[in-house]
Formats: C-alpha cells, sequence, structure tokens
C-alpha cells in the first residue's frame, strides 16, 4: 500500500475540511470548491488527515513539499549516530612497536567517538600470569586517558582478558569535527586550485587521500597478522614443552 497522501483528483470524499495555503482554517467545504480553490491559487489540495472527520486537507505545492520532506530526512540520517564498538587484540608480551600501533588504532577509534573493546589473548603458560595483561590494560588506559575512560574494568573471559574503554567524546560532535575539518580542507583546496590545472589537482589529493586510507587499512591486517603467527609460535612452543618431558621418560 502507498504511504504517499492523495492529492487532488485522487480525493473522494464529498467534504473536506480545507487548511489554506498560509495555514489558515478556511472550513469545511465541498471537495469541489476546494479543489476550484486549489485551481485558483496554481497548487494541490493534499489530504494532511485522512482518518479525521471530514479528512483535512491543505493547499500546498505537493512537489516543493516532497523534496523539502526528503531533504530534511536525508539531513537526519546524516547527523544520526550510531554506537559502534571497535575491537583490538592485544598479547600479554606484546613487542613496543606493535604496542605504539595498536595505541595508535585505539587513539583514533576513540577520537571518532568510538567504544573500543581491548582483548589481551592469552596462550600456553601465559594463563597463569593474568597480573600481565591487566597492567597491560591499565597502561594502556593510562596512555589514552585524555580520549576516553574505563567503561568497563578488566575481567577474565576464558583465556581472553576483556575492558571496555568508552570515548569522553560523543559520535555526535566527532562526526561534526570530522566533517567541519573535511569542508575545511575542501575549501583550502578550492582557494588553492584556481588554475587550469585545479581539477587535476582535486583527483590528485583524493588519490593521495584514497591511498593514505589503503595504506592505514593495511597496516591493520599486518598487525592482525602478526598477532595471529604469534599465537601460532605460543601453541607450537607448548606443545613442545609438553611432548619434550614424555620423550625423556621414554628414553630412561
Amino acid at each position: 500500500m502507498s504511504t504517499e497522501p492523495r492529492i487532488n483528483d485522487r480525493i473522494r470524499v464529498p467534504e473536506v475540511r480545507l487548511v489554506g495555503p498560509s495555514g489558515e482554517q478556511v472550513g469545511i467545504v465541498p471537495l469541489a470548491k476546494a479543489l476550484e480553490l486549489a485551481q485558483e491559487y496554481d497548487l494541490d489540495l493534499v489530504e494532511v488527515a485522512a482518518t479525521a472527520r471530514p479528512p483535512v486537507c491543505k493547499l500546498m505545492d505537493y512537489g516543493k513539499f516532497k523534496y523539502e520532506s526528503a531533504m530534511k530526512a536525508r539531513e537526519a540520517r546524516k547527523n544520526q549516530a550510531h554506537t559502534v564498538i571497535k575491537e583490538m587484540k592485544l598479547r600479554p608480551k606484546i613487542d613496543p612497536h606493535d604496542y605504539d600501533t595498536k595505541k595508535g588504532h585505539v587513539v583514533r577509534f576513540l577520537k571518532q567517538g568510538d567504544k573500543v573493546k581491548i582483548t589481551i589473548m592469552f596462550r600456553g603458560r601465559e594463563q597463569s600470569r593474568p597480573e600481565l595483561g591487566f597492567r597491560l590494560l591499565q597502561r594502556l588506559a593510562d596512555d589514552v586517558q585524555d580520549l576516553g575512560f574505563i567503561e568497563s574494568s578488566p575481567k577474565q573471559d576464558g583465556r581472553n582478558m576483556i575492558m571496555v574503554l568508552g570515548p569522553h567524546k560523543k559520535k555526535t560532535e566527532a562526526m561534526a569535527e570530522a566533517r567541519a575539518i573535511a569542508d575545511a580542507r575542501k575549501a583550502e583546496r578550492q582557494g588553492r586550485n584556481t588554475g587550469p590545472d585545479a581539477a587535476a589537482d582535486d583527483d590528485s589529493a583524493l588519490e593521495a587521500e584514497n591511498a593514505a586510507a589503503e595504506a592505514e587499512a593495511d597496516e591493520i591486517d599486518d598487525a592482525d597478522d602478526e598477532a595471529a603467527e604469534a599465537v601460532v609460535e605460543a601453541d607450537v612452543e607448548a606443545a613442545a614443552a609438553v611432548e619434550q618431558p614424555a620423550e625423556a621418560s621414554q628414553g630412561a
């Protein structure tokens, strides 16, 4: 069923409660009279309250009304903020360089107004040292305390230890700042590129931004791959530690 209101000849009632173009109340009039007034004002007769008795109709430019409604809905969607929880995984004995890389991602997520779930993955004998994971989580929380706070304290969950960081900045504020920065950069490029090569310069700037985004995504993938390789190496070491005592007993 169509959700659009009935207009003009599609209205099938003997009389309507008419509202004028400026919102003034005309009163209850026959449908023929309402259509005549619509033609006189060069407007549409639009049914705005079909369940009323009699139905309420208004004189308006329906095409303009639909366009303005669509623009308002688009703006509302643009400003709508969705709660997103990003995730970052670390190992208890993480390399300093890897830690700085992971921390950089956490900083970026918090600046965007997103929550971040930090997971410390324990493997093998590391499970007997949960304090290593706790200290690492506390260190990370201290390093980003200007951007976020501990929303969920560290807690053990099987082989993992989990902590959730919440941003100080709301998602809507982060989105507004990001749009303002993007608009400023666009205005700067337009002001700088006023010659015949302006379009080519804009394309070059866009390609540079896309390349930077792809490089950042590759960096995240590489960090995840390193974490996965570390997990496999730890499992292999644990298995070897179990097999060596067994071989020694057989030799005896």
